[in-house]
């Protein structure tokens, strides 16, 4: 689904760069204010997400807790996109669900993120956005904000997976390779698109 309306944005990855700046407040009210909104749809989908998964894994453990992410993730997302209407999910350059494969952006951004923290960012505070021209000629908005580990991922994306967790992993994600992941390190980015009038 992830990829249907990105080819309805239309192929931005063949595009170049217009804009590319951290927000500073010299950029044009209208990147503003979709920086303000992307940053927004990101907040509101990671509090949901999370949320959800900290009842289910009080309810019935991290095993459940997997259950509630293959099958409440992605409605979530669709509900955001479709109320915010603008294109949000989630990505990583290691997936757990192929169909959020990075695209060549996203890929560039993740790896800059890496980058950053590398040089001593945090990992909460990584963003980026840059209005790109698609093959069609149309400015599309792209944003992405940083997922930094936390305790609570490592139940499901630790080194040390518990043997009924990978259990369910192997059976909801049979291509997964979203493990080995500590503590503070860049879990992924919620990235959002949105074409410009």
């Amino acid at each position: 689904m992830r990829y249907a309306l990105l080819a309805a944005l239309g192929a931005v990855l063949a595009a170049g760069f217009v804009s590319a700046q951290p927000l500073d407040g010299t950029e044009q009210p209208e990147v503003n204010a979709e920086v303000m909104a992307s940053r927004a749809a990101a907040q509101q989908f990671g509090k949901t997400l999370k949320e959800a998964l900290q009842q289910a894994i009080k309810s019935g453990g991290p095993a459940n807790g997997i259950v509630v992410c293959h099958d409440q993730a992605g409605q979530i997302a669709a509900r955001l996109s479709e109320e915010r209407e603008m294109l949000v999910g989630r990505t990583s350059l290691k997936v757990r669900n192929p169909s959020h494969t990075p695209d060549a952006w996203e890929s560039a951004v993740l790896k800059q993120f890496e980058a950053r923290k590398a040089q001593g960012e945090p990992v909460n505070q990584l963003e980026f956005f840059a209005v790109i021209d698609d093959d069609q000629g149309q400015k599309t908005f792209r944003y992405m904000k940083a997922i930094p580990t936390v305790g609570l991922c490592l139940n499901c994306h630790g080194e040390n997976i518990a043997p009924e967790v990978d259990a369910e992993l192997k059976k909801l994600y049979p291509y997964d390779k979203a493990r080995g992941f500590k503590e503070g390190d860049l879990r992924g980015a919620f990235t959002i698109a949105k074409p410009l009038p």
